[in-house]
């Protein structure tokens, strides 16, 4: 029998998410917003803890809340349950609070959390809370995940949470389960294929990942179908960022993980049985991949480093179409001094070397998926320029938002991270959104100035 993989190993991030992942059949998981985050860091915040949605906060998860008595039989219901909650990655044990006040409509706030666990966390981070009784009494093990983190990789990947993705209940063992007959589904014809003996010219066929001009130029036809669009042309879209970032993130991201899956399968069969057919029937096949179930929990988890990667050519492919559809002048990955090499110049190298000033100044469009310290990086390549800076990262904090305006940086960012309670993006002037940087900044001033 093949020797069993770990699909959580030591390299899937912190042990505790591992751990997580690994053993809990239900999960909740939402993203933070602003005000999650801002009470832990901000003296002037009311809000003290978590917003639980209704539909988690009913879900059977949490304790059944339960009306508090009230000197006052007239006054609004106040619902509220007691328990546990523990917070292994700064030792804090709590008495937290779940409180819904009827009177300010279905919020519902998780109270009694740790500052710790919050005051320094990133724009559109995490949090995780699974349910852990003990002696007969309601009890959570709760972990907060930084957005910049390796970790906050390891949970979207695995539990294959999208862009689009807020909150939920969700059990990592289902999920696992589905990825993997998923994977299995396409085994089969694998196995066919390598009972015919052809197994290598099926892997060119059908499971070879597409190169990333290919597999962005197949998500835009999708989305352009999907809207009845003739182009990607950010004049005619009413929010281009959104766009881009549906593409690049939502529908590239799932042709990816299917390709990946079938690269996958390929790749498991080929393990096990090698590329030349034996003398085998189609149950022994079957039984022997059955077998190597663990190995396929191990080759999946292998695959977030290869999305991460891949993730920022399909953002600058998706870019590039939508200047050539609006007909936007520009050159692309021009070698500029000291061998610097930014992806986009606009409108070409010879003019943003003019001496020129106000409108009629070229500038520099920089693509970056994430950011991290990288628009440090972005920096060195203004040389004076005009530098926007275009990214569909949600975790940039507002110090670093900061520290670019003092440099002159402007950020391009999609119209709904731009107006999102997740972000910091709304609170600065120096970002603006993909609509406002095409029809302001480029056709109604830059490109008349241009000529």
């Amino acid at each position: 029998m093949p020797q069993q993989f770990d699909m959580f190993v030591e390299d899937s991030g912190s042990g505790l998410l591992a751990d997580l992942l690994r053993n809990s059949d239900r999960l909740f998981v939402k993203k933070l917003s602003n005000n999650d985050r801002d009470w832990a860091r901000l003296s002037n915040k009311h809000q003290a803890g978590v917003y639980v949605p209704p539909r988690e906060r009913d879900s059977g998860f949490f304790p059944r809340l339960v009306a508090k008595d009230r000197d006052d039989p007239e006054a609004h219901e106040i619902r509220e349950t007691w328990f546990r909650t523990d917070w292994q990655q700064f030792g804090i044990e709590r008495k937290t609070r779940l409180v819904h006040y009827t009177s300010k409509g279905p919020e519902t706030h998780m109270t009694g959390v740790p500052k710790e666990a919050f005051a320094d966390l990133s724009p559109a981070s995490w949090l995780v809370v699974v349910r852990a009784d003990r002696d007969g009494e309601p009890n959570f093990v709760c972990l907060t995940i930084d957005s910049n983190s390796d970790d906050a990789i390891v949970l979207t990947d695995t539990l294959g949470l999208d862009t689009t993705f807020i909150s939920g209940i969700l059990d990592p063992r289902d999920i696992l389960a589905r990825e993997r007959d998923r994977i299995m589904d396409f085994a089969e014809e694998v196995a066919l294929a390598w009972l015919a003996g052809n197994i290598a010219a099926f892997a060119a066929d059908r499971a070879k990942m597409p190169v990333t001009v290919e597999l962005a130029a197949m998500a835009r036809t999708a989305f352009l179908e999907r809207h009845k669009l003739a182009a990607l042309d950010p004049f005619v879209l009413e929010h281009p960022g959104d766009a881009i970032r549906e593409i690049s993130r939502v529908i590239e991201w799932g042709l990816f993980r299917e390709f990946q899956r079938r690269e996958r399968a390929v790749e498991l069969v080929r393990a096990v049985l090698g590329d030349d057919a034996a003398t085998i029937d189609m149950k022994g096949v079957v039984r022997r991949l059955v077998d190597a179930t663990g190995a396929i929990d191990a080759i999946m988890l292998s695959a977030s480093q290869q999305r991460k990667s891949r993730a920022g050519y399909s953002f600058e492919h998706q870019i590039e179409a939508m200047l050539v559809a609006g007909n936007v002048p520009f050159a692309k990955q021009v070698v500029m001094d000291a061998r610097k090499r930014p992806d986009f110049v606009l409108p070409s190298l010879a003019h943003l070397r003019k001496p020129l000033k106000g409108a009629a100044r070229g500038l520099i469009l920089s693509a970056k998926t994430t950011l991290r310290e990288r628009w440090k990086q972005v920096q060195r390549e203004m040389g004076g320029s005009d530098l926007f800076l275009a990214t569909v990262d949600e975790s940039i904090a507002a110090n670093a938002i900061e520290d670019m305006a003092s440099l002159g940086i402007s950020l391009v960012v999609p119209e709904e991270l731009k107006q999102s309670k997740d972000t910091e993006y709304v609170r600065h002037d120096n970002v603006l959104d993909f609509a406002t940087f095409f029809r302001d900044e480029l056709r109604d001033r830059r490109m008349l100035a241009w000529g």
